[in-house]
């Protein structure tokens, strides 16, 4: 089988506990679209960007999400929780599978410095194999901004990428655009969710593996279900976009060592761009 269908939850939620309310989206979700076989929410939905409310994980939000997959018999990327583990805090997206056992969990490689203070940095891509089906990779938003994260979970044989995100902000344009970049450079699926209401300003994006745009949420609600072939995938690797580029293969046989990837490298010209701080007004 080298189809899998997914739902996209684009959610607008308040700063708040809104357990309850995702509970019943993915109830309707089910119940208008049964044949889903995913549901995968936005970045931090279940309780905003709230530090407070980090726990641990096996923790009893993850149970709940837990508990939600069980009952539909769906796999279950709940977006991200602030996860709790040896004084640290990070930003951490679960997966669940139709049992209700977590697969994986994926702590966000890239917080959103120097904006989301207090949270640690993660240290590993991750993947989980959909039996029967293919390879899968979590990223959480502003992972998406740099090439190496989905490359380290390309190169690790992940298909499809899911991609959670919290984006508020004016830059959802350029994000759209990194999203089909990614999916194009690695001839996978980019499933980025947003939230919407006040945790987002929406505009969810899903990417096929030649660029393509399955679909482009606007800025309210919106269930967001889509059907991936990734035969579709494995042709487009092996064959090359639109029967050209074959870029993973050029990749893989290339005999550069980039020195930007060697340990401890240094660049000149990016320490001369000074400390990562916020900007100041001037004085």
């Amino acid at each position: 089988m080298t189809n899998f269908s997914i739902a996209g939850l684009q959610l607008a939620l308040p700063n708040a506990d809104n357990r309850t309310h995702i509970e019943r989206e993915i109830a309707l979700t089910m119940a208008r679209f049964p044949w889903v076989q995913m549901v995968v929410l936005a970045e931090l939905a279940t309780y905003g960007a709230a530090l407070d409310r980090a726990e641990p994980m096996p923790g009893p939000t993850e149970q709940f999400y837990q508990d939600i997959a069980r009952r539909h018999r769906i796999w279950l990327v709940p977006g991200s929780l602030y996860e709790r583990h040896q004084g640290a805090v990070y930003n951490s997206a679960p997966v669940i599978d139709p049992q209700g056992g977590v697969v994986a969990r994926y702590r966000k490689i890239f917080p959103f410095l120097p904006y989301e203070q207090g949270v640690a940095a993660g240290t590993e891509a991750v993947v989980f194999d959909v039996p029967g089906v293919g390879r899968f990779g979590v990223s959480i938003c502003y992972d998406g901004w740099f090439p190496e994260v989905s490359r380290a979970l390309v190169w690790q044989g992940a298909e499809v990428i899911v991609h959670p995100t919290m984006t508020t902000t004016i830059d959802r344009a350029q994000e759209l655009v990194i999203a089909q970049a990614n999916a194009i450079m690695n001839q996978c699926y980019f499933i980025d969710v947003n939230n919407a209401g006040a945790l987002g300003n929406g505009r969810s994006i899903l990417v096929g593996p030649e660029g393509e745009v399955l679909h482009q949420a606007g800025e309210l609600s919106e269930i967001m279900a889509v059907t991936l072939d990734l035969q579709r995938v494995r042709a487009t690797r092996a064959n090359g976009i639109k029967g050209l580029g074959q870029v993973l293969k050029s990749f893989r046989d290339a005999a550069v060592t980039f020195d930007c990837y060697e340990p401890q490298a240094r660049s000149a010209a990016l320490q001369a761009l000074g400390p990562l701080t916020l900007p100041r007004r001037p004085a």
